[in-house]
Order: C-alpha cells, then structure tokens, then sequence
C-alpha cells in the first residue's frame, strides 16, 4: 500500500483490505479506476479452481511474436506452473527479433521482471503493463527504449497490443499474482523455439540470440518452474548457482566476466534431455534441407489471424530499413562440454552472423 494511505489506516480497515484483490499500484494516493479493480470473471475463478490454482499464486507470462499469442501460466497447489490461458494478441509492431533502440517501432524479446510499480492502472490504452525493458542484458548491450507494454487498444508502436477485455483479464490476474510478492516474470520469444521453428529461422542474423533464448525457454519447459535470471559478459545465464565449496555467494555483472558457477543439477539434467530430443529433430530437419524463412518480413508487426476481420488493414508494409541490416553482432554464445552447461553442438555453435477459420471462441474452448 501507498504510504500515505497506511498512515491513515486503523487495524481493521488493514485486515479488510488485506481480503481485497486491490492493490495500490500508482505513485500517488488518488483513488484506481474500476478497470483496474475489476474482479475475475466466475469463469475464470471456475477455472482456477478447476486447475488447482489459488486466486494469488505467482504468475509467469509467455509472449510468441510469430504465432501472435501471449500464455498465461499460474502456479498450482503442487508449486509448478501449469498453463492457465493462451490469449490472441491484437496487434505487435516490427519484425522478428529484440529491440535495439528508441523508435525501432521493436517489441522487445527476453526475460523481464514486472514490479507493482510497472502496473500502469491509468493508461492511455484502458489498461497497461510495462514489460520492464529494458534489462540489464538489454542495458549491456547498448539496447535503448522505454514505455514497452502490453497494453489494451489493439494498437502497437513496439508494444504487445491486446483489446480492452484481454488486458482487463490479464491485468487483474497480474495484480492479484503480486498481492504479497515482488514481481512476475515475462518470456517473450519471437516464435515458439521449436526445432522445426529453428531449422526455419537458421539464416536470420538473429539466431544466435534466439538460440540463448532457448537455453532459458528449455530449463522453464521441462521444469514448469521459473527459471533464474542473470546476465554476466552481456549474455543471460539461466539457474545458476555456486560450485560446490564455493567460499561466497555469485555476484553477476552484467558487463563483466562470468563468475564461476553451476547449472542447478536438477533442472540441468531435465533440460538436457529436452535440448538432446531438439537436436536430433533440428538435425534432421537440416538434412532434409528444409527451406529457410526470409530474414525480413516486409511488414510491420503481426496480428493474430482471429482479428483480421475485425481490424482490417491494420499489418502495414514496414517503413523502416530491412532489420537485419543495422542489427549489431552480440558475441557467440560460448560452450564448454562437461560442465553443467545446457549449449551443445547443433545449438551452440559460434555463427558468423546472428545473420480465417479460426475465431476467438476456439481460443476460449482450448483452455
């Protein structure tokens, strides 16, 4: 709570708003708006209940570029996340890959944290999150922009656009996930990271970056817990933890070298057996020589197909340069066999160059 507020408060008017789902998310006292309290529909507390997941357990969000879907997974009594809801987006703005600099018109793609205070209950477009971009990882490597959302409108400049009624939902499962805790993580990819996605992607001077991307995306896969986050020589670095007689904790600098470190054990090995299965099926997709997607799409951004016929011509042509043809080179993810690391030889290999029958109904029966 505000705490302006909290000085006012008597104990009881405390325990009484310690039952509400209302939080206070803005830097002044002045009163939310009721979109920003709106309770969860009986629906979707049906829902919860149906899979075992208490009104404020964490959340973890998942965003696909490509396939225009953003997941919202919650967890459940057992402590694991289970998959609670996939949502069409509206409307995201760029190309495939990362946001580099203010105005690229770039939605951003990696692992951010959202706060209480990245919760925007007064938003121009009804309802908004801020994805928290950018990162430390973004930071390290010279990545510049702000006000990154997901945000309602159905309308994008570098954000993930949902409408009013998605984000409503969104938003109120976000605030009640925070109700007692620090943030929620979110994952945006540019695709899902499929082998047979990578096989398609394999030229796009994006890859190496995706692929580091996977490392992350594969240790939350095989697990359903949230992997742990930290960037070291301007890379992400996914549940690490100290060797064993290690003399103190890990310390990560983003810019700096990597300090020696582990993969936990138990998630390493889950992942790994993800990441041999991947390997195998990408190896055998390049011997077959499947075709490689173009490196640019020509439009800008993408819409879910469900809402093509609702918001006509809203995908335009792109009016700024090719992509790839002003993306600075990130250094080669490194790997090191035998010492807990997740890379391997089809995935972590050095490249030369990071060179409608289908309505919102049958969204809404998959859950």
């Amino acid at each position: 709570m505000c705490a302006t507020v909290a000085r006012a408060l008597v104990l009881t008017a405390v325990l009484a708003a310690a039952l509400t789902p209302v939080m206070c998310l803005a830097e002044d006292s002045n009163p939310l708006p009721a979109r920003a309290t709106k309770e969860l529909s009986p629906e979707l507390l049906s829902l919860l209940r149906q899979k075992k997941m208490p009104k404020h357990s964490p959340i973890l969000v998942r965003i696909f570029k490509e396939e225009a879907e953003l997941e919202v997974w919650k967890q459940d009594t057992t402590g694991r996340f289970q998959m609670l809801k996939t949502y069409p987006i509206c409307r995201w703005s760029g190309d495939l890959g990362p946001k580099l600099h203010e105005g690229d018109r770039q939605a951003p793609e990696g692992f951010y944290t959202v706060t209480p205070t990245l919760m925007n209950p007064n938003s121009n477009y009804y309802l908004a999150i801020n994805t928290g971009f950018p990162n430390s990882f973004d930071k390290a490597n010279n990545r510049a922009g702000s006000l990154l959302m997901i945000h309602g409108d159905c309308s994008s400049s570098g954000c993930y656009a949902m409408t009013d009624e998605q984000i409503s939902e969104i938003y109120a499962l976000a605030r009640d996930s925070l109700l007692g805790r620090p943030s929620f993580q979110v994952q945006a990819y540019p695709f899902r990271l499929t082998p047979a996605n990578l096989a398609r992607h394999r030229t796009n001077p994006d890859f190496a970056f995706w692929k580091m991307l996977k490392v992350g995306n594969d240790h939350f896969e095989a697990t359903h817990l949230e992997p742990k986050v930290d960037v070291c020589d301007r890379l992400y670095v996914f549940d690490a933890q100290a060797p064993p007689n290690s003399p103190g904790p890990l310390v990560f600098n983003p810019t700096g070298k990597c300090p020696a470190f582990v993969v936990n054990p138990k998630i390493a090995r889950l992942a790994a057996e993800k990441q041999r299965t991947d390997e195998l099926e990408y190896a055998q997709l390049l011997e077959d020589d499947v075709p490689a997607a173009p490196m640019y799409s020509g439009l800008d951004g993408g819409m879910n197909k469900v809402f093509l016929w609702r918001y006509p011509g809203r995908v335009t042509l792109a009016r700024v340069l090719p992509y790839a043809s002003y993306l600075p080179h990130l250094p080669p993810v490194p790997w090191v066999d035998n010492d807990g690391s997740l890379t391997s030889k089809f995935f972590g290999i050095c490249f030369d160059r990071y060179v409608c029958a289908v309505s919102e109904a049958d969204y809404a029966q998959s859950d």
